[in-house]
């Protein structure tokens, strides 16, 4: 990662919205369902399932973790109607976990019921650490009752190690992610190749456990080190899938599909492009920096035309 690339990540917040706008286009499929629907036809096309994520946390009142409630259920009969590969990815505090912990459980319990009945899978993303404890209680508690909803692991908090014991206990599926929110270091690992370290530390213990993982990362040094688990352990190719972002390493994605892999794509969508693309860039400062470069190539270029 250079020099740059991490200063232009670091001045997203700086950035025009209609900048970051253009880098929108690679990781998240629109503001509307069709768009959606339109990208899981292609996914399913080149191979690989897709998760679905309604764009939108921290809702501010109960009308609006309704409206969310309801498109995710736009969501499962527009899937089922076109027979598409693909589950769906939620935030608790979407569903209202800020406002009301027994109205999001409620809500929760809505999506999962009704994805159930249609053979959906529902994976409870995993927030700041502020909302950790309360989302892997809700998930277990959802869990005991529905086993098509699954919990995220993220790699760089000290916690982890629990919570992955705990959802492995019950028999939880997990995404393992290394985390992207700006945590303390009281209770998250700071250095790059500790969060490393951690993450094939848990992937191991979730494989070891034998519950479903989804191994989430571009990363590929953790990628050979998921394939080295997958072969030392014997872990068969129906318990774990590689899991990606749209529009990232679209390459490696290929690689693993033509490999034999199981792969699912994070496709997001709605109104909250803005706020999602902001982490996103700032998590990804090599995606920031082409951007960044395109954008100064593209306004040098229209200089010189004139």
């Amino acid at each position: 990662m250079g020099a740059l690339d991490r200063t232009i990540a670091n001045a997203v917040p700086l950035m025009p919205r209609a900048l970051v706008r253009r880098v929108a286009s690679r990781y998240i499929a629109g503001e509307r369902l069709e768009d959606a629907l339109a990208v899981i036809r292609n996914l399913n096309r080149k191979g690989c399932t897709a998760t679905v994520d309604v764009l939108g946390e921290s809702t501010r009142d109960k009308a609006q973790a309704a409206e969310i409630l309801g498109e995710y259920k736009r969501v499962v009969d527009a899937l089922e109607g076109e027979g598409l590969a693909a589950g769906l990815s939620v935030k608790l505090t979407a569903l209202g976990l800020d406002l009301d912990e027994e109205l999001c459980r409620a809500n929760l319990e809505e999506i999962v019921e009704y994805a159930a009945e249609r053979g959906r899978f529902v994976r409870v993303d995993m927030e700041s650490s502020a909302h950790t404890e309360a989302t892997i209680g809700i998930v277990l508690d959802a869990h005991a009752r529905h086993p098509n909803v699954g919990a995220v692991i993220q790699a760089y908090l000290r916690r982890s190690i629990e919570d992955v014991r705990r959802l492995c206990a019950a028999g939880v599926s997990v995404r393992l992610c290394k985390g992207i929110y700006d945590e303390p270091r009281a209770i998250a690992y700071k250095d790059y190749d500790t969060v490393r370290q951690n993450y094939v530390f848990l992937l191991e213990e979730l494989m070891r456990a034998g519950v479903y993982v989804g191994v989430a990362t571009h990363d590929e040094y953790l990628v050979w080190h998921a394939l080295r688990l997958v072969y030392r352990l014997g872990v068969p190719k129906d318990r774990y899938e590689f899991q990606m972002l749209l529009g990232v390493d679209e390459e490696l994605r290929d690689i693993l599909v033509r490999a034999g892999h199981r792969m699912r794509v994070y496709v997001p969508y709605g109104r909250q492009w803005y706020e999602y693309s902001t982490r996103r860039l700032k998590e990804n400062p090599k995606v920031a920096g082409y951007v960044a470069r395109d954008f100064l190539e593209r306004v040098a270029e229209a200089a010189g035309r004139r």
